[in-house]
This record gives C-alpha cells, sequence and structure tokens, in this order.
C-alpha cells in the first residue's frame, strides 16, 4: 500500500472505509463511478479500516468515511464524511494532470 502511494505517478484517491457503516455504503458507488470515469487518471482504491487498522492508523484516520488524497507519494487533501460526486471531482480536479 506504502510503495504505491510512495511510486505511482498518478494522483490517488483512497476511500478508508467499513463494512458496517451506513455513510461509507452511501458513498460506495460514487467511488465505484469515479473509479471508472477517472481510469488512466486517478488510482482510486478503498481500504477497510477494520482488516486494515495499522495502515488505517498510521493515515491517521479516526473517523468514516475518509477519503484522502495522494500525490507525489505525500498527502494533499482530505475529506471526512459522506461528500457528493462533484465534491469529490472539484478536491480531485486541482492534482489532475493536464
Amino acid at each position: 500500500f506504502s510503495d504505491t502511494i510512495k511510486t505511482t505517478k498518478l494522483p490517488i484517491l483512497i476511500d478508508f472505509w467499513a463494512t458496517w457503516c451506513p455513510p461509507c455504503r452511501m458513498i460506495a458507488p460514487v467511488i465505484d463511478t469515479l473509479s471508472q470515469e477517472l481510469a488512466g487518471k486517478v488510482l482510486v482504491g478503498k481500504l477497510d479500516v477494520d482488516k486494515n487498522q495499522i495502515a488505517a492508523g498510521h493515515f491517521g484516520v479516526r473517523s468514516i468515511p475518509t477519503l484522502v488524497i495522494f500525490k507525489d507519494g505525500r498527502e494533499v487533501d482530505r475529506m471526512v464524511g459522506a461528500e457528493s460526486k462533484e465534491a469529490i471531482l472539484k478536491r480531485l480536479h486541482p492534482f489532475l494532470s493536464k
């Protein structure tokens, strides 16, 4: 996981979530849609915080859903809570290659 963040040239959007979290399930279709629509422009991933507690702790995830944007190996933005597709795209836009 950390190697991917450090070596990937594309912006990365990670959805920190859990199966028992209603807001996480609510935005799951949005994340899936973004993954398809932004293929080749953004690497989109999901990290189950219950199955990956060390990684979630390493990135300081305290509430879910948490969406974190990484660029050039570092965190550049973070959204906590369920966000609309438009809100996520607005936050991603500055990090997309032209």
